[in-house]
Parts: structure tokens; C-alpha cells; sequence
């Protein structure tokens, strides 16, 4: 996971309306709404809808677009979801995220290391090297996608991501902060120095530095022409095997062998309301679910930030933790009046497909996409923190999600051979009864599902703005430790910080609590907010 002890930016970055009367006086006609992790994902998102793409061209010109200005957070070597509401159809989830390799190889033979990433209060450790790879989706997905929902050429939708790699781009101060704490693992090889590492030799590049990607646009070019065959089954797959032959599990087999799995939402009801999210085998989804049944039976009416909000918060939450993998979804002792709201079968069913995967929490990003036809798009991916390897020639960093400790509680690899892995991701869609539409989604690791809960509550519970929903102070409860976010009354935190002795009041909003991008459309005019805890912003559209 990617979390930082301090916090970086204050609020969210609500965008100016656009409605009907606004682009008739400008001339204009209001194209939709696209929000991400970064100014150039968002602007390839924008560039996209005003060519008149819809809003599935215009998220797989942001994802690959952050695969160039977000390079931590998103690669071709990693792996995600999107959860689709196209207009007038029914909704479904692409699920892109990575496989475990068909067979494992001896450890004895592995290239797999432990690497310290300081986060300041304190360090964490990943492991990197080609024996922690597993076969990256996100080529295939964006593909995809773009076969089932896209309309314009695939050539169009990359350019904006092949000029900011071939031109270069400036580091931001976050992206320039989440290179500096993984940086042992961008200065690991020789390959990946002579990208991250600064023109001293003493770290990686700096916030302002121009990062110039010149391998990846020429792999991002020929991918654009030749379609994700090339990744999977042609010279990019054979340039892939090759070097992980060397020291890890993954094969040409793995490769041709990947399929991305399109599922059925889940859909929970809530107050009225419709939210569509990741289905199992992920566990986040089902997770903000429970969390959901459990508010909305338990909660009563008060007021936001009272006392009676944040303990039932951290109450639920609680709940919502002992239900985990983990814990065994269906203990006895769990199957009280708050788990009655739950149909038992399906409950049953759900967690003998989550149990028993490996389960990512890694560093992400999320995009959010809503065009004018009504289509909406939440795309949620990862890429771990990266293997500290580049495929030779190509520029791409391969994931490194079979070297997470959280993933092998018996030991490292103890995965299951051939399995969709599992995750946290949680791109999701609220239908609301009024006839709203918000496309959402966070990073966060573990913080994914608290910051979407605490920001579905905020809009149908408190009836708040999107920016207000988003940029709001949250909490998060998980290992007995509450984490609080500044802007709660005194009182109110005193109170609560007794009840819960072991806790981190922390000095300003952090990344640490996810990052909320999303879009809003209401038939009317379309709004967004990109949370800058992490480097959010959001754009509405007129052309």
C-alpha cells in the first residue's frame, strides 16, 4: 500500500458546473465530466471527450495517461477494474486485475528481495525482483473495454499519453513524494536508475524534474497499431518471458493464457438508493455493502460530525472488520440482528469465492467518467509499488503484487497457482432515486472502503455537495486504532478519543484516507471534485 504520514494538500478540487445555459452563453456544448489522481490524467480524459469520444474512450485515455504521470500508482504491467453503466444498458464489471502464474518455480531460484520504503513515522517492507510478478491485466482490459463500449480508433485515445512520455512531463510535488518513498525499489536496477534517479546519483528525481519516457511512447505507439496481441502473445510477450525466465514464475503460457473476466455488479439498495460496485472475488466491494446494510439498520438520525455520527461510524466499521476474509465471513458469533439484513445464501456464497485468495492492497489510483449520452465509468487500478525492473527496451515497469507480506500471512509464496488475485478496489456507481448519477473511487489500501462509505453517507445521509462529501474530515478504525482526520468539533473528539485510547489525531487531511475522485451529472449539468489528499482533480467539459 502507498500511505504518507503527513498530509499534502488541504480540501478537493471542484470544478466549475456545466450546464446547458452556461455553454449556450459560451458557445459551448457540455461534453461530460472526467476527474483522476492527476492534472494530465484528467486532461487526457478531457482531451478525449472533446473529440467526441464517450466516456469509455476518454477513461482509457486518462488510465493510460496515468501509466506515464502517475508511474507508481499505474502501469501497462498492472492491473484493475471498471465498473461500466453504459446508457440504456445494464451495468457490469471488468475485472483486469493480475492472475497468479500458471506454475511456481523453486525458491531457491527466485529473484525476490526485501526493500525498506520509508514513509517518515515510520518504514514498511515490500519485496521486489522478478519472482514477484504476476501476469499483468491492464493491457488487455483497456483493450478490452475499448472492443466492447469504445468509439473512436485506440491510435487516438494513446496519443495523449505517447506526447507526455515522448516530450516529457514535471514531477508534482506528490508524485514527486510517493518516487522518494519507494525509491529503493526505482533505483534497484540499472534499467530503472536511469529513469528515477537524479542527475547527482544520490536519489530519485525531484519535484519539477521533466520525465521523459521515450521507451514507453515507442511501446505505447506500436501497442496503439497493433493491438494487446503484442503484449500477450507477440514481441512484447516474448521480451516479458524472456527476462522473467531469469529469476521468476511467470511465462509466455501465463501470458497468452489471461482472460479478462466481465461480471455482474454488486448492487446494494440503500435508502433508496442503487450503488454498483466490484463483486466478489473482490472483497472490497462486499465489504462496503455490509457496511451499508449495517448503517443504514443501525443508524439513527443526527447530525454530521455529532458524537452519535463518528461512534456509529467507528462502530460499524468495527463490524465490518471482524466480517472480513480474515475473520471468517460467517462465524456464528457474527450472525446477530446487524448480519439479518443479509441474505445468508448470498453471504455463503460470497465468501467461499473470496476465501482463499490472495488479496492485494497496493498503492492506486482511480478515474471517474460521465459523458453527456449518460454513459458512466469508474475505473480503479495498480500497479503494487513496481518490481524495480524494466522490460528491456519497452519502459515498462512490471507490478510486484506476489511480494506483499499482507498476501502470504503463512510465508511468501503460498499463493494459488492460476488465480485472479483479490482486492480492495472499489470503483463504484450511485443511481440515485432523483435520478442522479455519481461515478466514484479511491486508493487507499485497506482505507479504500471507508473513504467510499464515508462519502456515500455524506451525499445521501447529509445531503451534502460532491466537493463537500469528498473533501469532509474522515475516520478509520481497523486493528483496534483509530485514525482521525482534523476538522471535528472539540467535544466531540475529545469524547471519542477516550473511548478509543489508541488512536492518531492527525495535524491535516492525508492520503493516508484514500482519495475520492468523482463525477456527478444530474440530466442537468455535470459537476466533479478530485480529492487532493491524493493530487485530485476534476474537469468538467465544454466543446
Amino acid at each position: 500500500m502507498i500511505s504518507i504520514s503527513n498530509g499534502q494538500l488541504k480540501g478537493s478540487n471542484l470544478q466549475m458546473k456545466a450546464s446547458p445555459r452556461q455553454t449556450k452563453e459560451s458557445g459551448g456544448k457540455a461534453k461530460g465530466a472526467v476527474a483522476g489522481g492527476h492534472p494530465l490524467t484528467a486532461a487526457a480524459g478531457e482531451e478525449i471527450l472533446l473529440a467526441g469520444g464517450n466516456a469509455y474512450d476518454a477513461i482509457i485515455a486518462a488510465h493510460f495517461a496515468a501509466c506515464v504521470v502517475e508511474p507508481v500508482l499505474a502501469s501497462l504491467g498492472g492491473g484493475g477494474f471498471l465498473v461500466a453503466q453504459p446508457a440504456g444498458q445494464a451495468p457490469l464489471v471488468f475485472d483486469f486485475f493480475v492472475q497468479t502464474p500458471r506454475q511456481k518455480q523453486t525458491e531457491a531460484g527466485l529473484d525476490f528481495q526485501p526493500i525498506l520504503a520509508d514513509f517518515g513515522a515510520a518504514q514498511q517492507e515490500f519485496h521486489i525482483g522478478l519472482g514477484s510478478i504476476a501476469t499483468p491485466g491492464s493491457v488487455k482490459g483497456v483493450f478490452e473495454i475499448h472492443r466492447r463500449l469504445g468509439s473512436l480508433p485506440m491510435i487516438e485515445l494513446m496519443q495523449p499519453a505517447i506526447q507526455y512520455a515522448r516530450h516529457g512531463t514535471p514531477l508534482n510535488s506528490l508524485q514527486a513524494t510517493i518516487l522518494d518513498i519507494v525509491s529503493p525499489i526505482l533505483l534497484a536496477t540499472p534499467e530503472a536508475r536511469s529513469i528515477f534517479q537524479d542527475a547527482a546519483g544520490e536519489g530519485v528525481v525531484a519535484e519539477g524534474h521533466i520525465l521523459r519516457l521515450p521507451q514507453l511512447a515507442d511501446t505505447l505507439d506500436h501497442l496503439s497499431r497493433e493491438g494487446d496481441d503484442l503484449f500477450y502473445r507477440g514481441e512484447l510477450a516474448e521480451l516479458i518471458a524472456r527476462q522473467i525466465q531469469a529469476g521468476g514464475h511467470l511465462t509466455r503460457e501465463d501470458l497468452a493464457s489471461y482472460q479478462v473476466q466481465v461480471r455482474e455488479p454488486l448492487v446494494t439498495r440503500y435508502r433508496g438508493h442503487e450503488f454498483i460496485t466490484n463483486p466478489p472475488p473482490s472483497s472490497g466491494g462486499i465489504l462496503i455493502n455490509f457496511a451499508l446494510q449495517l448503517w443504514q439498520a443501525c443508524a439513527q438520525e443526527h447530525s454530521y460530525g455529532s458524537y452519535e455520527h463518528l461512534a456509529g461510524l467507528v462502530a460499524t466499521m468495527d463490524a465490518t472488520n471482524q466480517a472480513r476474509i480474515e475473520a471468517h465471513l460467517n462465524r456464528p458469533d457474527m450472525a446477530g440482528t446487524d448480519f439479518a439484513l443479509l441474505d445468508p445464501a448470498l453471504v455463503q456464497k460470497y465468501a467461499q469465492e473470496i476465501r482463499g485468495r490472495s488479496r492485494a492492497n497496493r498503492g492506486t489510483t482511480h478515474i471517474s467518467v460521465i459523458d453527456a449520452q449518460r454513459n458512466v465509468a469508474a475505473m480503479t487500478v495498480s500497479n503494487g509499488e513496481g518490481c524495480g525492473t524494466i522490460v528491456p527496451g519497452t519502459g515498462i515497469m512490471l507490478n510486484n503484487m506476489l511480494g506483499e507480506e499482507d498476501l502470504n500471512p503463512g510465508g511468501f509464496h503460498q499463493w494459488h497457482a492460476d488465480q485472479r488475485m483479490t482486492s480492495m478496489m472499489s470503483p463504484g456507481i450511485i443511481n440515485r432515486s432523483d435520478g442522479v448519477m455519481v461515478a466514484l473511487g479511491s486508493g487507499g489500501s485497506n482505507r479504500i472502503r471507508t473513504a467510499i462509505l464515508q462519502t456515500i453517507i455524506n451525499l445521501i445521509d447529509f445531503d451534502m455537495p460532491l466537493a463537500a462529501a469528498v473533501a469532509s474530515a474522515r475516520v478509520h478504525f481497523e486493528n483496534d486504532f483509530l485514525n482521525i482526520e482534523p476538522g471535528y468539533q472539540g467535544a466531540v473528539l475529545e469524547k471519542l478519543v477516550a473511548d478509543y485510547p489508541d488512536n492518531k489525531c492527525w495535524d491535516e487531511l492525508s492520503l493516508f484516507f484514500g482519495g475520492v475522485h468523482a463525477v456527478q451529472y444530474d440530466g442537468y449539468e455535470f459537476s466533479g471534485v478530485g480529492d487532493t489528499r491524493r493530487g485530485g482533480v476534476a474537469k468538467t467539459v465544454v466543446g
